[in-house]
């Protein structure tokens, strides 16, 4: 049996690597649930941009929204989901991986 190769990344979450992403995951991690605002100004993303990494991660199943109203005004609540947690805290341990590695 062939002994396990520390620099292999192909189990690396191509949806959770991508940098804005990884950005929202890792906010996420520590502030869910995120009011959309708040978690834009925190990536430093336009509504657009977010918007669509979200849906990817929420495709995912790694996040949820929420769309509800405070007053009259709409408001966006993103929720890191149990799986999304998994995978993060799996993408994480992947890093470690190779960081310790390449020591």
């Amino acid at each position: 049996m062939e002994p396990e190769n520390p620099f292999d990344h192909s189990q690396i979450d191509d949806v959770i690597h991508g940098r804005l992403r990884l950005g929202v995951m890792a906010y996420l991690s520590s502030a869910s649930p995120a009011i959309f605002g708040e978690l834009r100004d925190k990536v430093g993303a336009t509504d657009g941009n977010l918007s669509t990494h979200l849906k990817k991660l929420e495709e995912a199943g790694y996040v949820r929204q929420e769309k509800r109203f405070v007053g009259k005004k709409p408001q966006t609540r993103i929720f890191l989901t149990d799986s999304g947690r998994k995978a993060w805290l799996d993408w994480i341990d992947q890093m470690r991986g190779l960081m310790e590695a390449a020591d």
